[in-house]
Order: structure tokens, then sequence, then C-alpha cells
């Protein structure tokens, strides 16, 4: 990249449908940095990438377990401009780049405009490639759930809804010797206007990965639960480890699912389809998981959204259950 003066891209990790990241050093003090290209060459992309960078921007302060937006980077042809920076930033001046940006986005399809977002970097991976390399650990398991029920409640408090919660979307970090899990990718979320209640708007496009999509997100008409649901998914999944194999990338991925003969059905879907059915919890073995966990994951897998918990609620929750929690012992 032509800010190469202050980054040096190492390698690449990772591609999907809107963008690229790599691993990047800084030269100035050599350390890592994770950076996502998005070719702002078509209004979907355009769209995007936008999303992606107001979620980010909007978030006032740091939270560990969010992935924190260091910088963002404006490329017209071969001229970079640096639009932001985590200490400096005018929304004046932001909106301005999106009204340019949104005004050229297709008058010159061949000349290359791309951001770059330039975020501190995950040494560990995603999530999902991360627990399936190994052995089963309720502590661990119980130490991610908390992390990422903190992480989506602090979005929701700061009106942010991420839309496509998965484990293949969550970061790991080992900076602090325990890895901590980071909330990344926010190319479909929403930041809501005004500072109500999260909850109370509604959404009406669906969007999302089939597997992780709440019932009602199907039909178009949603909430900030939907998150929630998702986040219900990735919790059951982790703890008994269920996969399903995605068709597109060959990749086995943690997800819970309907069998109905050798079809998979997206839990959302089936749901949708059967509001009355009974979900199997736990699904391979009575022992994997107490009362208490079942109860939790049935509450936030419930069908009605106003049955389900919302962000702040899961947040509490989710701190007084017994799974995976040391026992102390006895002093007699």
């Amino acid at each position: 990249m032509a800010a190469e003066a202050k980054y040096s891209i190492i390698r690449e990790v990772g591609r999907g449908s809107y963008g690229v990241v790599y691993e990047a050093m800084v030269n100035q003090t050599r350390s890592k940095v994770a950076v996502k290209r998005m070719h702002c060459n078509v209004p979907e992309n355009v769209e995007l990438a936008l999303q992606e960078f107001w979620a980010l921007q909007s978030i006032q302060r740091q939270h560990e377990n969010v992935i924190q937006l260091e910088e963002c980077i404006l490329q017209n042809g071969q001229v970079f401009q640096p639009i932001s920076h985590r200490y400096r930033k005018s929304d004046s001046h932001l909106l301005l780049i999106e009204t340019c940006l949104k005004g050229r986005r297709c008058m010159d399809p061949k000349s290359a405009c791309f951001l770059w977002f330039v975020m501190e970097f995950c040494d560990g991976g995603n999530m999902n490639e991360y627990l399936l390399s190994r052995s089963p650990d309720a502590q661990l398991n119980n130490s991610f759930m908390r992390q990422l029920s903190s992480a989506v409640a602090f979005l929701h408090r700061n009106q942010i809804v991420h839309r496509d919660l998965k484990s293949d979307n969550i970061l790991i970090s080992h900076r602090r010797g325990s890895p901590i899990v980071k909330v990344a990718d926010f190319g479909l979320s929403k930041v809501c206007q005004g500072k109500g209640n999260v909850n109370q708007h509604r959404f009406s496009s669906a969007c999302g990965s089939n597997f992780y999509m709440a019932p009602e997100v199907w039909e178009g008409h949603y909430t900030a639960k939907a998150d929630i649901f998702a986040l219900g998914i990735i919790f059951w999944a982790m703890v008994e480890r269920i996969t399903f194999r995605d068709r597109d990338t060959e990749k086995e991925l943690l997800g819970t699912y309907i069998c109905q003969g050798k079809e998979l059905i997206p839990l959302g879907e089936a749901l949708l389809e059967n509001p009355n059915m009974k979900l199997k919890i736990p699904l391979k073995n009575k022992n994997s998981m107490p009362d208490d966990l079942c109860k939790l994951l049935h509450d936030m897998l419930a069908f009605n959204p106003k049955e389900r918990l919302d962000a702040f609620q899961l947040e509490v929750r989710i701190r007084q259950i017994s799974y995976g929690k040391k026992r102390q012992r006895s002093v007699s």
C-alpha cells in the first residue's frame, strides 16, 4: 500500500466477498496490525464499507472484546488520504467523505477506490478455528461466553446492532496470555439513530449467515434481539461442539441446526416453520451442561423475540450460571 512509509504488508490472512485482510507492520514501531481493504467499485461494496466504518467510528471508548479501529485510509487511484484516527475525528469531515464516495462510486469503475481499515492485530485466528483445534474446555467456554455477552451488551448500549455474529467473525488475541475474544467484521452492522433503547429499532433487510439468523430475520422484521439468537447458536455449538460443513468454503463451522433427512436446516428457519418445536438442549449428552445453562440457551433461542433475553439481561445471567466455574475446595 502506498502508505508504505507508515505500513508494510506482510501477508494475506483472509479473503471474503467484499474485502481482503492482511497482516501488516507499523514501520516506525515494528508492531503488528491487521489491515482490511474493501474495494469501493460498486454501490453494494460502498455501502458495506461505510457501514463498517461508521460502526467502528461511533464507538466512543474502547471495549476489550470489540476489535479496535486504529485508522481508516481512503485510496483514490494512487492517492492515499487518512480520513480518521482513533484519537482524531470530525463527523462533519467524515460525512463529507461519505458523500464524495457515494457520489463517485459508479462514475469511473476502472479507477482504484478502496477503504483501508487499520485495526489491532489478533494472533489467534478466528474463534471457530481456535476452538476446533483444541479439546473441549468448560472453563474456556465460560470465559468466551462472558466476554461475548459483555461485548454485545456494549455494542447495544452504543446503539450498534452487529447483524452477522458467527464464530468466523470473532477473533482471538493472546496479548495478555489468556485468550481474549474480539467481535469483528461490522460490514452488515447498523448504527441506530437516537439514544433510546436499541431494542425498539426495527430492521427490514434480511441479512447475516443462514445458520445464525433468528426466525424473525428470515421474515424481514426484527430488532437487536436477533444478535442474541445468533449468540445462542454460537454458545450451544461451542459447548457441545456441534458443527456443519459450509457448502461454499467446505470449512467445518460451529453451529446448530435441525436435521430433515439428509438436509441441515438452519435453526431459525426451522422455528419459523414450526414455532412450537421443542429444542433438544443438550443435543448430545445430558451431562454436558447444567440445567441453568440449558435454561439460558432456551431463553436466548426463544422463537418469540419478546420472550428472548436482551443483551443487558444476558450479561447478568451469564455471570450466574454454574457451567465452567472452578469449584472451590471445602476446608474442614
